[in-house]
């Protein structure tokens, strides 16, 4: 799963010329504008995320051995910051190059990362016993 992610994100931020770029719409200066400011956004969410995560910090939906639950810092608002932040860079490069081909691996980017949130969710309640009142808290 980790890997169909990085992968879409590689798509993402290079174009491939084999691939269909039409445009859907002309991208305009306050599109483009409104497209960098949600990816910088969505870094800072980044940064954020993994100061909040410290040790914590692993690429694969399961947790480390020796990690903690983290419900404070950008985690009383939301538990996946990280996964969410990956879906609005991709909408801020959508937005930016307004393409069929964007919008389809952004489409695509949101649903496997739907999926590794669900399974990634498994594994934190098996894990931690206070997970599912976190999930109840924090409904995002």
């Amino acid at each position: 799963m980790f890997f169909h992610s990085s992968l879409l994100l590689v798509f993402i931020f290079f174009q491939w010329e084999f691939l269909p770029q039409k445009q859907i719409i002309k991208a305009n200066p306050f599109s483009y504008f409104l497209g960098i400011l949600i990816i910088i956004i969505a870094f800072i969410i980044i940064l954020v995320s993994i100061k909040d995560l410290g040790r914590n910090l692993s690429p694969f939906p399961r947790p480390i051995n020796n990690s903690n639950l983290v419900t404070t810092g950008i985690y009383r608002f939301t538990r996946h910051p990280m996964y969410y932040s990956l879906i609005f860079i991709s909408i801020g490069v959508f937005i930016i190059k307004s393409s069929i081909y964007y919008l389809f691996l952004t489409i695509s980017l949101a649903l496997i990362i739907k999926f590794k949130i669900a399974l990634e969710e498994k594994y934190l309640m098996n894990k931690f016993k206070n997970y599912l009142l976190y999930k109840n808290e924090v409904k995002v």
